[in-house]
């Protein structure tokens, strides 16, 4: 490995967390043609990858790799095709876009378990969402009176935490819900987490994070 590299560097040993990523960086890109990805280190072992999805929600994938330095944002379609061409090998992940990140990232600790929501349930969500935002959207996406609605309310102990439709199409657009005959899956549930700042949905093939705030408040009675 040549000095540059091993200042900046991308390793995927196993084909699994290859292609587990690369469906990732895939769907990310479908959503967005100029997708940027940001990798960030967990640990020696992980990386946490993150996208914008387009719904002010934010879409995460963990992978066993390593990653050098502990920060890294760059294209996500440049990374797919970098990643396709170097296998297990240490690889240069491209072009630096810290820039191009707006906003911070959930932190890797603090969420506290609120409660699980079959799988069921959430796809059939989101293909009723989809089938409304076909019916009443425009060329800029689906109406933000959908996108806005609170379609889930979880609740445990003295705390209510409503689940937008935002986080619904988020995780149906990154295909992190299973469909077809898989999506009756009796131990398929989505896990509901809260921290501080975020509602966070933890589903069979990644996650999808909102910023708590003003937009989705928590509710304690």
């Amino acid at each position: 490995m040549t000095g540059a590299l091993a200042e900046r560097s991308l390793t995927v040993p196993d084909a699994r967390d290859r292609d587990d990523l690369a469906t990732f960086l895939t769907h990310a890109t479908r959503l967005d043609a100029a997708a940027v990805v940001r990798m960030r280190r967990r640990g020696d072992q992980h990386v946490v990858a993150w996208v914008e999805t387009g719904f002010d929600v934010l879409a995460s994938r963990t992978v066993r790799a390593r990653l050098i330095p502990s920060d890294v944002t760059v294209a996500a379609d440049g990374l797919l095709s970098l990643m396709a061409s170097a296998g297990a090998a240490p690889f240069d992940p491209g072009f630096g876009m810290d820039s191009a990140w707006r906003g911070p990232v959930p932190p890797d600790t603090g969420f506290v378990h609120v409660d699980d929501v079959p799988g069921r349930v959430l796809v059939d969500l989101a293909e009723r969402g989809v089938a409304l935002a076909r019916e009443h959207g425009t060329d800029h996406g689906p109406p933000v009176s959908l996108l806005d609605q609170d379609v889930v309310t979880v609740d445990a102990a003295d705390e209510a935490v409503p689940v937008s439709m935002r986080m619904i199409f988020a995780l149906n657009a990154m295909k992190f819900l299973p469909d077809g005959a898989d999506s009756g899956d009796a131990d398929d549930r989505v896990r509901v987490r809260v921290a501080r700042s975020w509602v966070r949905l933890d589903a069979r093939y990644g996650s999808v994070f909102r910023s708590r705030g003003a937009i989705i408040p928590l509710l304690v009675t």
